[in-house]
């Protein structure tokens, strides 16, 4: 792929005969100096070999892939984003005799890349090549390449527009396999077009999960058809008494599908058995504390339970788990078991192993809060630590992988600090700074690396109830998650990543993202006015 007989018979595969020829004929362009080293990429990639020249992407650059409809994709969404950042059309799979530069976007069998995710760019004054061996990974790819697109173009070497991306080598992979944040729609709703804008911004980070809590004491946020009044009582209302709402399956699937566009799976949650409240209120048979279940829209937590000694209880959770599941490609279904108090001991520890064997009856791997290591569940669960090392441990002993969600580090509705205008402090106050400054890998104690599926940075939604509160509390410390996630730790550096961080800000601006405009970063502004906000 790196020199230029292979890279003709590539190009000849596909039939793109022209370009070689207007190569040919091309005028010589004595490029700046350029370093790809110091590119404001985040996460940081795996290995970064500068060569010092430049890309001259312009108005003769075309996209190219490999002839495989998932790769094809990949190009037309880099166009697309092209286009929304630049305002430059970059064409397709185009036979123009006018391509006398390339982008090209390859499927390999390269021993090189030995992770589903992993991609290599080579970027010459001629082309840039991504090579992966799936479409994740190319996709990975060009949220990079999107990333070292300069927004101001140099017009002093043409008679046209020209931007220049600097040349060299990028070998680049994941550090953990999950790479997730976490939104809930339950205590306040959220809706398709709020959650569309959401992914779009983590696609950009390389996220690969977003996990949706869609219920909980105060509101039940997805429709399931064989049990209406879940939606139609348990819906009505949220955290303050608002109006609340809930998805359809066709607006789930609708999520689904945008995810899924962006390689990023949907990870549903329905919690239980405590906070089961809304569940309750709409089905009292279900409820299991003793009293008279009513709609509930505050905030404490721990008084609701299912009774986990009626079969009603479990042919209701077969019925909810395999609707969704249905609609769920993801590999994962999340049933919750946090916070249970006035659920007995005995009865949480049946109540978690049967449902996990109603989720495992569905094709789904089960995850659970840290509490779930205290029951019988099956080593090949996922338990997700938030708050109890003592529960991490236990589930490490079981033979269980973990999702690293402490609330002292990892939580977003944790206030920046003590003038903060939305979140909660009940953990801890988490500035920018000590979001990124831990180390993931040794955090609890005696956990092996290759049992760390990955982070998720969740986002509890008591204190907000709109896109502009949820952006302040997530932007810009989910950022850092994107990079403790995918950059190994001898790459991340709170020197480096500040400044790094700080140049995001005309990517977040054009995205309208209303981020908290931390002073311990140096933001940078902005002179482009167009919008990366997808349209459709």
């Amino acid at each position: 792929m790196r020199n230029s007989i292979l890279f003709r018979t590539l190009l000849a595969l596909i039939g793109i005969f022209s370009i070689i020829a207007c190569q040919e004929k091309k005028v010589i362009i004595n490029y700046p100096t350029t370093d790809l080293a110091a590119e404001n990429m985040i996460p940081t990639p795996l290995k970064v070999t500068p060569t010092n020249s430049a890309f001259g992407l312009d108005k003769n650059t075309a996209i190219y892939t490999t002839q495989d409809s998932d790769f094809e994709k990949v190009g037309s969404f880099l166009s697309n984003k092209i286009s929304s950042k630049i305002d430059l059309d970059v064409p397709v799979n185009t036979t123009s005799t006018t391509t006398n530069k390339i982008i090209y976007i390859n499927k390999t069998d390269s021993l090189e890349l030995d992770h589903v995710e992993a991609y290599q760019m080579y970027i010459t004054q001629d082309s840039i090549i991504i090579n992966a061996k799936t479409a994740a990974g190319a996709f990975r790819g060009i949220q990079t390449l999107r990333q070292i697109i300069p927004e101001e173009s140099n017009d002093t070497l043409t008679t046209h527009k020209m931007w220049l991306v600097p040349t060299g080598k990028i070998l680049d992979q994941p550090n953990f396999e999950y790479r997730g944040t976490m939104l809930d729609v339950a205590r306040h709703f959220f809706s398709v077009g709020d959650v569309k804008k959401y992914l779009d911004v983590l696609a950009y980070y390389k996220f690969n999960a977003l996990h949706l809590h869609l219920t909980d004491d105060q509101g039940w946020r997805i429709e399931i058809k064989s049990w209406p009044k879940l939606t139609e009582i348990g819906a009505s209302t949220e955290v303050g008494g608002g109006p609340g709402g809930f998805y359809t399956q066709e607006d789930y699937k609708e999520i689904v599908r945008y995810a899924a566009e962006r390689h990023i799976i949907i990870v549903p949650e329905v919690d239980m058995p405590g906070h089961t409240n809304a569940a309750t209120v709409a089905y009292p048979q279900l409820n299991g504390n003793g009293k008279t279940p009513k709609v509930y829209t505050g905030m404490r937590v721990g008084f609701s339970t299912f009774d986990a000694n009626k079969d009603i209880v479990y042919a209701f959770i077969d019925d909810v788990v395999r609707e969704i599941s249905a609609i769920s490609p993801g590999p994962y279904f999340h049933l919750g078991g946090d916070e249970s108090h006035v659920t007995k001991k005995k009865d949480f520890k049946k109540f978690v192993l049967k449902v996990s064997k109603i989720v495992e009856s569905h094709g789904k791997t089960p995850i659970g809060w840290d509490e779930i290591a205290n029951t019988e569940i099956s080593g090949s669960a996922v338990a997700q630590f938030w708050s109890s090392e003592k529960n991490a441990t236990k589930a490490i002993e079981k033979g269980m992988k973990l999702i690293l969600s402490p609330a002292k580090k990892a939580y977003l509705d944790m206030q920046y600090d003590t003038l903060s205008k939305h979140g909660l402090h009940w953990a801890t106050y988490i500035p920018v700074d000590s979001a990124y400054i831990w180390t993931p890998e040794t955090f609890v104690k005696g956990l092996p690396k290759d049992r760390i599926l990955g982070i998720e940075a969740p986002l509890w939604s008591e204190t907000i109830s709109n896109i502009e509160e949820l952006e302040y509390l997530a932007f810009p410390r989910i950022i850092g998650y994107s990079e403790l996630n995918w950059s190994i730790k001898e790459n991340r550096n709170w020197e480096s990543y500040k400044k790094r961080l700080a140049n995001q800000a005309p990517y977040l601006d054009r995205m309208n993202v209303k981020y908290y405009p931390t002073k311990l970063i140096d933001w940078k502004t902005s002179k482009h006015t167009f919008k990366e906000i997808n349209k459709d």
